[in-house]
């Protein structure tokens, strides 16, 4: 157990103490049966910890509960594959119908996409498994990120384990027709070579679905 999950193992104890104590002391319950009661409720709340925790560790907690130190953490099987998602050399073209954005699934079984970051090309894996937009440092560094170096690094979960990012800001980003402002991302050299459209950004659009084997991101 590391130091974030001993300390959440405090609050909860300190909590059913002072909360089972304020209750028994109101009713005035004898010291023997307020012991013994205290007791009982202490392992109650140690059982719901417990039960939380694996939950967690084993991946059964929904990703918006899935959370260390405030930095939001990806499903494992999300993280599995962007650890084993390989860039091609050219990903499908796009079809645009107005608006709307249709992203044909690449040979790999992914759905990649060329972006622009600030101006610059960059390369996406769409992955709805992502909580946020992360942006490898090859592509922060061209295309001229102004990451915050003095904020804490973010620890993320991957399949490889945690890893340390930072956070930054896009200021525009466009994928063929589509375009957003402002758009928060991690940045880490751990990602390797691979840039993820996650869930920050796909919430902005009006829907998104998968339909015969393409994307359809509709603004």
């Amino acid at each position: 157990m590391d130091g974030t999950d001993q300390a959440m193992s405090s609050i909860w104890y300190l909590l059913a103490l002072v909360l089972v104590g304020s209750a028994l002391i109101g009713r005035r319950i004898a010291l023997g049966s307020f012991v013994r009661m205290a007791l009982l409720w202490v392992l109650i709340f140690g059982a719901l910890l417990g039960l939380f925790t694996f939950a967690q560790k084993a991946g059964l907690m929904p990703a918006k509960f899935a959370t260390e130190e405030g930095a939001l953490l990806q499903p494992q099987n999300s993280a599995e594959a962007i650890s084993q998602a390989v860039p091609p050399p050219a990903p499908p073209p796009i079809q645009s119908d107005g608006q709307v954005v249709r992203i044909p699934v690449a040979p790999d079984g992914h759905y990649w996409v060329e972006g622009m970051v600030n101006g610059m090309s960059a390369r996406f894996l769409i992955d709805s498994g992502a909580t946020i937009t992360a942006l490898s440092e090859n592509t922060a560094r061209a295309t001229g990120l102004n990451i915050d170096m003095n904020a804490p690094p973010i620890p993320l979960n991957t399949a490889n384990g945690k890893i340390d990012a930072r956070r930054a800001s896009i200021s525009t980003m466009t994928v063929g027709p589509l375009r957003a402002n402002d758009v928060e991302v991690v940045v880490s050299p751990a990602l390797g070579d691979v840039n993820v459209i996650g869930m920050n950004m796909l919430s902005r659009l009006k829907s998104w679905s998968v339909e015969n084997g393409e994307m359809v991101l509709t603004p």
